[in-house]
């Protein structure tokens, strides 16, 4: 029997198993009705909303990361025709690119994209939900996630899904004061025999003032309440966060992961040939927040 700390809880995670035709259908959570959606792209455009996102450039640099962000169309596009996609998607895709990185500490032999809404688009609890696909390319690090608008790690960090290229599984966590890093409210979550990261998913977090619940596809994955993220230090889940997607390559956690060390750092020669090839990339087919839950409005 799963116990859970609030009926706040106990509700967000009725709702999550009540929507799990989302993910096939592309229709809206049952609950909508009852929410409206405060934010949302859906990628249709020609071009990305420069309203919504602003784009990371290359001085960017964390984690011993084997790219350099970059504002082009080679890295960040919008595309039409994507299998399984709903319309247009958000396309990210590292290139292999020697030469052109100009960070003075860094020599990336690539480059990627990086999007954030942060002073566009900020929320505090609610329902964040994306439709991703993953590519099947070992040692690469794209993710969806959000962080508050101060000094990491004290304004808190909510990875609402990060892959590493090991397609049978995803990973979540919560960071902050006390417990960022190798930090202890971490999960994998191990995908069902027939299904994995390649293909169309609905990763969401239900965020409320005393927890935050993860879920795949409206499964209930992983739940971290306040007093779970209190054992380690202060919960920083009661301010205004931003979105983030990202495809970074190689790092900190790939090679956690993996120990590959050549060609590059968490990232082994058979990625880099699928990246020459224009193999890899992630899929963002929308992208949606709804309004809190009933009482957990921001204070």
């Amino acid at each position: 029997m799963r116990l859970f700390a609030s009926t706040q809880a106990f509700a967000a995670a009725m709702l999550f198993a009540a929507t799990d035709a989302a993910a096939d259908d592309h229709a809206a959570p049952a609950n909508s009705g009852e929410r409206p959606i405060v934010f949302a792209d859906e990628f249709d455009g020609p071009a990305l909303d420069r309203s919504k996102w602003n784009v990371v450039g290359m001085d960017f640099w964390v984690n011993n990361e084997q790219q350099a962000y970059v504002d082009s169309p080679d890295t960040i596009q919008l595309a039409t025709g994507i299998e399984g996609a709903d319309g247009g998607a958000l396309v990210l895709r590292p290139v292999y690119r020697p030469g052109v990185d100009t960070h003075k500490g860094r020599k990336a032999d690539f480059i990627s994209g990086r999007i954030h809404s942060m002073g566009k688009a900020e929320f505090t609890y609610g329902r964040i939900e994306a439709r991703i696909r993953m590519p099947d390319a070992e040692g690469v690090w794209p993710a969806f996630w959000m962080l508050g608008n101060g000094a990491w790690p004290d304004t808190g960090e909510i990875d609402i899904m990060e892959y590493v290229g090991e397609k049978d599984w995803i990973g979540v966590a919560l960071h902050g004061p006390g417990y960022s890093g190798e930090t202890p409210l971490v999960n994998k979550f191990v995908f069902d025999t027939g299904t994995d990261a390649t293909d169309w998913h609905v990763y969401a977090i239900e965020w409320t003032k005393d927890a935050v619940l993860f879920a795949i596809d409206g499964r209930l994955t992983y739940r971290v309440t306040r007093p779970m993220v209190e054992h380690y230090g202060k919960w920083r889940f009661d301010n205004e966060k931003h979105l983030i997607l990202n495809f970074a390559l190689g790092g900190a956690y790939p090679f956690k992961t993996s120990r590959i060390a050549k060609p590059y750092n968490g990232v082994p020669a058979s990625t880099v040939d699928q990246i020459k090839a224009g193999k890899v990339a992630m899929y963002v087919d929308w992208v949606r927040v709804y309004a809190p839950l009933k009482g957990e409005q921001a204070r």
